[in-house]
């Protein structure tokens, strides 16, 4: 099956992650692709094609050089809960002219070059765009599809030098969950490369450390004409609590190594509001430190109203690969020199996000990440071209092709 043709297949399922719900996999739903995964594979010929009972599918693509390292290529199948992806519905634009894109007229939902310059270097290609309803799931079916398709030309060229190839599919990487139930020692692989990133060429093995922060605000309602003195409304300190955070600290006004304090959620009334943040800084510290200045806004409200109206919940989520990585450079180096005889040029980046790559890497995995030609995920800008598919199933290949012949 033809890179294309998988990707376009796998955004047909709906596989959208819930944080709310602990359950493993997080939805039901995830499900039902982990099982089609399981049944391509053992149709290509991977005998030990499974799915574990929290979701996690693997495979094996044997080997025909006994001297290489076991290799995995690893890739989430959730899409974030940040839009919806119910009833996606892709558009294949042939031969892209540079031009706007109207995704939905309907709604006027139009994909403007002016705010969206990546286009241009999609000019001439196949560019994969949403209707404008829904995210598309380039993050992360994209990397499904390509190390699919890899391994299914591997397994159709016995000839190609290649060591033993382990894949990995994991479900809840949107929601921070996706490598907890990760067995490392049975995956069994010397290295790994999560394929998750951006355009085809980023090489990334610096990742934000992160955190969550569940910010639950107890209000008292009262009748509101016989309010006075009385009523505390839990939305309105939950507003003055979002106040007190570091204005330039957000997502908006940050790039490169700088971290952020990102409000995802706010529900609330008068009797409570929740907000829910995620916290990220490639310095350990720099977290350390947002965290505090998160617990002293919420002791400073309840100081200030003299009761406990504000709890504050923080959770570790992951840490920076980089300190794992470095003693395994070879795994950067040999990426970068795949990328150069493919004609790929190599971008080496700091991830202003993190993968299942970075746990993975603290798990005992060295597990650097690669791009998947996919960018604007988790929204309804989410696009692609079938070129950069391709182009990153051939990278795929040779990365393999250069570990049997340079082991680690």
């Amino acid at each position: 099956m033809q890179v294309k043709d998988r990707f376009l297949k796998y955004v047909s399922y709906d596989t959208q992650s819930d944080d709310d719900n602990l359950a493993a996999p997080s939805t039901e739903k995830q499900l039902v692709l982990a099982n089609e995964l399981v049944r391509e594979m053992r149709e290509m010929g991977i005998s030990d094609a499974a799915v574990d009972g929290n979701g996690i599918v693997t495979g094996t693509v044997p080997g025909n050089a006994p001297d290489a390292p076991v290799l995995g290529l690893i890739a989430h199948y959730d899409t974030s809960p940040a839009l919806t992806g119910t009833d996606v519905k892709p558009r294949v634009i042939e031969g892209y002219d540079g031009s706007d894109i109207p995704l939905n007229a309907e709604r006027g939902i139009v994909m403007k070059v002016s705010e969206f310059g990546m286009l241009r270097d999609a000019v001439g290609e196949d560019l994969i765009v949403t209707d404008g309803n829904t995210l598309l799931g380039a993050d992360d079916k994209a990397g499904v599809a390509e190390i699919m398709t890899a391994a299914e030309q591997l397994l159709a060229d016995p000839g190609r030098p290649h060591g033993t190839i382990r894949l990995g599919f994991t479900p809840d990487e949107e929601v921070g969950r996706g490598a907890d139930h990760f067995d490392v020692a049975a995956f069994g692989a010397d290295y790994a490369y999560t394929v998750d990133g951006g355009p085809v060429g980023e090489l990334e093995f610096e990742n934000f450390n992160a955190a969550t922060a569940k910010v639950t605000v107890t209000g008292q309602g009262i009748h509101p004409g016989d309010a006075k003195d009385r009523m505390i409304n839990a939305s309105r300190v939950a507003v003055e609590f979002q106040s007190m955070l570091p204005e330039r600290q957000t997502p908006e006004n940050t790039e490169g190594y700088e971290g952020f304090i990102h409000l995802m959620r706010f529900d609330g009334g008068v009797e409570e509001a929740r907000l829910a943040y995620i916290l990220r800084d490639h310095d350990a510290e720099k977290l350390e430190e947002k965290k505090r200045v998160m617990r002293a806004a919420g002791e400073f409200i309840n100081g200030k109203y003299g009761k406990k109206l504000v709890s504050v919940e923080l959770v570790d989520e992951y840490r920076n690969m980089k300190e794992q990585i470095l003693s395994h450079f070879h795994l950067i180096d040999n990426a970068r020199r795949a990328m150069e005889e493919v004609g790929i040029e190599p971008n080496v980046i700091p991830i202003r996000g993190g993968t299942d790559g970075a746990r993975l890497s603290y798990m005992g995995l060295p597990c650097p990440n690669l791009g998947t030609g996919g960018q604007c995920f988790h929204g309804r800008y989410e696009h692609i071209t079938v070129q950069s598919l391709e182009r990153n199933v051939e990278l795929l290949m040779k990365i393999a092709e250069i570990y049997a012949k340079r082991p680690g």
